[in-house]
């Protein structure tokens, strides 16, 4: 087996000024090689600056309304023109994409870590434990997601972001969970987490300084691409009327009225729109270039 040409000049240049590479290091230097993960990065750190940053240069907030321009095409004075309403769609699309951003990143932390949790639990202890969370997993896998959430909809009033995004990540953590049971049980036999079990080190220890670290490459690319699962789905709740609730925005909500509009003023739709393929086109993006880069023979890395 020989190594790849890239991995060989990191490895044979690190080597050449006496220094070990770090994993950190030879992940980034992989990640950032690739085209995808440069252009993904380069996306997302713009859509964020622009979404958290913007509003500070912006001359309306999404709360304004200017009554001298009902529904008005882009111009000087509203740069991505304004709703029948007379709001300034730049600064709806801005506070849209926070939002969704936000709801994203919430979402994906807190899937990925209860999937870490529960799977690694079940794994390592198996029996009842076992038996439990996976029972747990498979009757959230059968349950409407959907309907639940629509039907819980009016607990989502404003200031309650916490919570919907605490109730989306509750249906998007099971199938990782079971990956991580199947991948901690081969784990469990290895020789080091066994001489830990010997030597009485507490399971709970043992998972987390032993069996957790091993699982890092599934558990981040799993969290990366459950930013954009979390986006879409809270977009497409939005769009119904059963996500974020006015006075809040979101971009499910702009595209939902955007949409009625569309054909005679198609800033009203478009931007909102764009910026939602736009935020799921980079996450996808830096997820397949982060998994090419933390195990670049399972994805055809370059």
């Amino acid at each position: 087996m020989t190594l790849p040409e890239e991995e060989y000049a990191e490895i044979a240049a690190d080597a050449g000024s006496g220094r070990v590479p770090s994993r950190a290091r030879v992940v980034a230097a992989r990640f950032f090689g690739t085209r995808q993960g440069r252009l993904g990065f380069a996306l997302l750190a713009l859509l964020f600056l622009l979404a958290f940053a913007g509003p500070l240069v912006a001359p309306w907030s999404y709360t304004d309304m200017d009554f001298s321009a009902f529904m008005r095409p882009p111009s000087a004075s509203h740069w991505f023109g304004t709703l029948q309403t007379g709001s300034d769609v730049f600064a709806l699309t801005l506070r849209g994409a926070q939002k969704s951003l936000t709801v994203g990143l919430l979402v994906a932390v807190v899937s990925t870590a209860v999937a870490a949790v529960v799977g690694s639990f079940a794994g390592y202890f198996l029996g009842w434990t076992d038996r439990t969370l996976m029972w747990v997993a498979d009757l959230l896998l059968v349950l409407p997601a959907f309907l639940i959430l629509a039907i819980m909809s009016p607990l989502l009033a404003a200031g309650r972001l916490l919570l919907f995004a605490l109730m989306l990540a509750l249906f998007l953590w099971m199938v990782t969970s079971k990956i991580v049971r199947g991948m901690t049980k081969a784990i469990k036999e290895r020789e080091y987490v066994k001489a830990a079990r010997f030597m009485g080190v507490p399971p709970a220890r043992i998972i987390y300084r032993h069996v957790l670290p091993n699982l890092a490459s599934l558990l981040v690319v799993d969290a990366t691409l459950n930013v954009s699962a979390a986006i879409l789905t809270e977009t497409t709740l939005s769009y119904f009327g059963f996500g974020i609730q006015p006075p809040d925005v979101s971009l499910g909500a702009l595209i939902a009225d955007g949409s009625r509009t569309a054909l005679y003023a198609p800033w009203t739709f478009w931007f909102a729109a764009g910026g939602l393929v736009l935020a799921v086109l980079a996450v996808n993006l830096v997820g397949d270039a982060l998994r090419d880069a933390l195990d670049p023979g399972a994805g055809g890395g370059t």
